[in-house]
């Protein structure tokens, strides 16, 4: 495992952040106060994820006949650790670049590539994900919100909850059961669906955060064309599997919790124990130590998963580690700096006593949150004892 970057990854790496310096909007980008959904929010950060793509820094491992640089993967690693560094606004179309993109490159028609994929890149369409249901959660594979094919058409009925973006999404990659009497890791399909197609009802659920970033979506009558089919009639586990893979990457990014702990030493130093700098207090250093060692084993993880890539090894497990240590981290981190703040911990940014404009109370409750999205610890865990360790299969119970 090498932990350094060759000269010329160097050099582009001042490049992209000699171009951050000149292009990065203003602290609090000019979408302060506004709802998670707010239309002006939702241009301004369309606006910002064209401007990246117009300098060449958004999907830039895609093949250039799709709209990416066909570049190497420590060059877009290079990026988005500079766009962590510069504390970037995130990208409105992270789910399609991350999620639904890699998978049509994989899965998808040529007809579907050339379709959708340069709309992703431009942030001209965004996209929500239709896998979650009120009984199938954790337990994915016993969705059953149907999609039955007529003439050149499936009509899908059903349910999704838990979906962000879908009030301003474009498009939903989402999962159907399309053959009820297949077992339930079978008969199930992936499509791709129009948001704007009758039948379509969206309704924000609020977080505890306050914010509206999940809904539910329900389906009545709701025509899709065969055309939207990704993959195989009936084999959509497989391109399901393929988009959680990239999911839990995304979930995993070590430069994200790299910054967040920079950000808790801060905060230790600018609080105070006994008239001296919480920083200074053993206790508090025994802990901040702690947090640290798992940060630096979760960046050297990192590395070794980044050599694998370049190597053109297989992955395996690798995503799920990702996932379940990075979130669970993520959450230590901000329980931490909720113990140096104290009395002030659950003041929020309306409040004149608020430390860190009250950042540090909306994300712990947002990274618990993440532990549970893209597929609980628990299920991170067995994945990583069964498919990585050889560890026996958990006992199955039957319901009842």
């Amino acid at each position: 495992m090498d932990l350094t970057y060759p000269p010329q990854y160097e050099d582009f790496r001042r490049e992209v952040r000699a171009w951050l310096r000149r292009n990065l909007p203003a602290r609090g980008h000019g979408l302060g106060g506004l709802e998670y959904d707010d239309p002006r929010r939702v241009e301004r950060a369309k606006q910002w994820q064209r401007k990246l793509y117009g300098a060449g820094y958004v999907a830039m491992t895609w093949p250039k006949e799709y709209g990416g640089q066909g570049a190497d993967v420590l060059t877009q690693a290079i990026v988005h650790e500079e766009l962590v560094r510069a504390q970037a606004p995130p990208l409105i179309g992270q789910m399609g670049i991350q999620m639904v993109g890699p998978t049509l490159i994989q899965f998808g028609s040529e007809e579907q590539k050339r379709r959708f994929l340069p709309k992703i890149l431009t942030a001209e369409e965004i996209w929500c994900q239709g896998y979650s249901e009120p009984n199938a959660g954790s337990d994915l594979a016993s969705l059953q919100t149907r999609a039955e094919l007529v003439g050149d058409e499936f009509i899908v009925n059903g349910q999704k909850i838990w979906t962000s973006n879908a009030q301003f999404a474009d498009w939903m990659f989402c999962l159907v059961r399309t053959d009820p009497q297949a077992p339930k890791h079978r008969g199930i399909s992936y499509l791709l669906i129009e948001m704007k197609s009758p039948g379509i009802r969206v309704r924000p659920l609020v977080q505890m955060t306050g914010e509206r970033g999940f809904n539910e979506v329900c389906f009545e009558n709701v025509r899709v064309p065969c055309e939207n089919l990704v993959g195989e009639l009936n084999q959509g586990w497989q391109v399901a599997q393929a988009t959680l893979l990239h999911e839990r990457n995304m979930l995993g990014a070590a430069t994200t919790t790299q910054e967040l702990f920079a950000r808790l030493v801060r905060l230790a130093k600018l609080c105070t124990r006994q008239g001296r700098p919480a920083v200074e207090d053993p206790v508090v250093r025994q802990r901040l130590g702690a947090l640290a060692m798992r940060v630096e084993a979760m960046r050297f993880h990192a590395y070794r998963q980044l050599t694998t890539t370049v190597l053109g090894r297989p992955r395996g497990i690798e995503a799920s580690v990702n996932k379940l240590v990075s979130t669970e981290l993520n959450h230590d981190i901000t329980g931490c700096a909720l113990d140096l703040l104290a009395s002030y911990a659950t003041q929020t940014s309306e409040s004149k006593f608020a430390v860190d404009r009250g950042k540090w109370i909306r994300e712990f409750m947002f990274t618990l949150g993440m532990i549970i999205g893209g597929g609980t610890s628990e299920i991170q865990k067995n994945i990583i004892a069964e498919r990585g360790l050889g560890l026996p299969r958990e006992p199955r119970v039957a319901p009842g």
